[in-house]
């Protein structure tokens, strides 16, 4: 038997179908688009999901065309926060608004206001990224949208209705909304009242290694699968990438640097701190819980300094080690605005202490250093709220830098282990849950960490340089904070 993993991210859909061992045997990928028609405001045609859904799973088809027809477990991984909003007849009502759309900020405010135990039922601070304040902007300035909605679906949740004709999400997606009592893994009726709805908006809920839904008969049929095909409950991409990567006992943990940047530890037991914006969200594991640290713009802020200078990435991560980390100017990665530990919507990305002597070398060091600054401050919030970690994992794209791996040991003291398949992590994950779900084998035996290529240790010949420019980008942000709000 084989099993598909599909993983709606941000940039593209992957998938990637493995066997009853959890080993690649076929891949396939599609590219997506984001829209961004206002200042603060990303969406994406839930449309286009599905058509490149299709594509990623044509594409692993054709690969290996026995392996897919002895198919009998998907499981969905998918970018959290993304409000999906259909009719009673099943039909898109807009574009969906992202995770890293910041319109909503004024709604967190008056979420809070609205519910003054919102942070002890959801563990979260109200951040604009998360679903319900979308609801209540949407209540505001698109009225007529708003009372025709009959589902709000995740991204990988509406994936799942057009694989099954069924409305289910599971735990750490749903975590992610702040319409879920995070300790009692449940809808929160309350969250849900203060915006306009009620668990008949909801899809139902299932643990994320628990059978969902069966994959309609048509599409099985269309694509020459014989025996029935369980649905999982799946993940948040996050979390799914936690279980690719064997993230699941309390004090394992990863630091990815893809379109944002995490870092991950999981818990076994509820442990919020949602003052420095940390999220504690439910695992995809029954009675499991995480603590994530979140920044909006990790990989992607490489990615802008690319096209800028019209250079690759690899190459401009190569011309960063050859840069004096001295010298260099100090970078904000806030390209998108931020989340943890300042929850600001309004912070912008800057350079400072740029010279006519600068060049880009200079430049791609400054960014690559942020991004890792960045993660130490998160890793601080983490440290806050009782987590202490001796290594993590290093996955996503950013993670076939070992330079950057260097970066981000030095500046948050915890050491990074390279892997092999470090950046498909979430679709891994993702077929892990449904082999979980099928075979009911134990957590131990499926959640298996990969082969280490290395461990990146923390540099003690550049910690006083890191502090000390640590503590000088820190103090940028500060200087900066009421600025960005006006």
């Amino acid at each position: 038997m084989t099993f598909l993993g599909i993983d709606l991210g941000t940039s593209e859909v992957k998938a990637l179908l493995t066997d009853d061992e959890s080993h690649t045997i076929a891949t396939g990928s599609a590219r997506l688009e984001v829209e961004n028609i206002h200042p603060h405001w990303s969406e994406q045609s839930p449309q286009a999901w599905w058509h490149a859904t299709l594509d990623a799973i044509a594409q692993v088809r054709a690969s290996n065309p026995a392996g897919f027809s002895a198919l009998r477990g998907i499981g969905l991984s998918g970018q959290m926060h993304g409000a999906t909003l259909l009719d009673r007849a099943g039909q898109v009502l807009r574009p969906a608004i992202l995770w890293n759309d910041t319109r909503a900020f004024a709604e967190c405010v008056e979420l809070e206001a609205l519910v003054p135990e919102s942070r002890s039922i959801t563990g979260n601070l109200a951040m604009p990224g998360f679903t319900a304040p979308k609801l209540l902007w949407l209540s505001k300035y698109e009225p007529a949208v708003f009372r025709a909605a009959h589902k709000i679906l995740l991204p990988k949740d509406y994936v799942a209705w057009r694989l099954t004709g069924e409305f289910v999400s599971e735990m750490s997606d749903a975590s992610g909304t702040l319409w879920l009592d995070v300790a009692k893994r449940d809808w929160s009726d309350r969250m849900l009242s203060a915006t306009g709805l009620s668990r008949e908006h909801m899809p139902r809920l299932v643990e994320g290694s628990e059978a969902a839904a069966q994959l309609n008969d048509t599409l099985r049929r269309e694509w020459g699968i014989a025996s029935p095909v369980l649905l999982c409950g799946g993940a948040g991409d996050n979390a799914a990438s936690a279980i690719g990567m064997g993230v699941a006992e309390a004090g394992s943990a990863f630091l990815s640097l893809g379109t944002s940047g995490v870092l991950f530890a999981g818990t076994d037991r509820f442990a919020p701190n949602p003052a420095q914006a940390v999220h504690a969200f439910c695992h995809c594991l029954p009675d499991r819980w995480h603590q994530m640290s979140v920044i909006l713009s990790a990989a992607s802020s490489l990615a802008w300094l690319s096209n800028v200078l019209k250079k690759d990435v690899v190459e401009l991560a190569g011309l960063a080690e050859k840069a004096d980390a001295r010298s260099a100017p100090l970078f904000l990665p806030y390209l998108s605005g931020e989340r943890t530990p300042h929850n600001d919507a309004n912070a912008k990305g800057v350079f400072w202490g740029l010279t006519g002597a600068h060049g880009e070398a200079d430049l791609a060091y400054s960014v690559m250093e942020g991004v890792a600054f960045a993660m130490a401050d998160g890793y601080t919030a983490l440290q806050s709220a009782g987590t202490a970690l001796d290594t993590a994992s290093f996955i996503g794209g950013g993670s076939r830098s070992r330079f950057w791996a260097k970066l981000c040991a030095t500046a948050t003291g915890v050491a990074m282990r390279r892997h092999h398949g470090g950046d498909v992590g979430a679709a891994l994950g993702a077929a892990r849950l449904a082999r979980l779900a099928v075979t009911k084998e134990s957590i131990d035996e499926v959640c298996t960490s990969p082969a280490t290529i290395e461990v990146c240790e923390p540099d003690p010949g550049h910690r006083v340089v890191t502090g000390d420019r640590l503590a000088r980008y820190r103090r940028i942000y500060a200087a900066l904070k009421d600025e960005y709000a006006r």
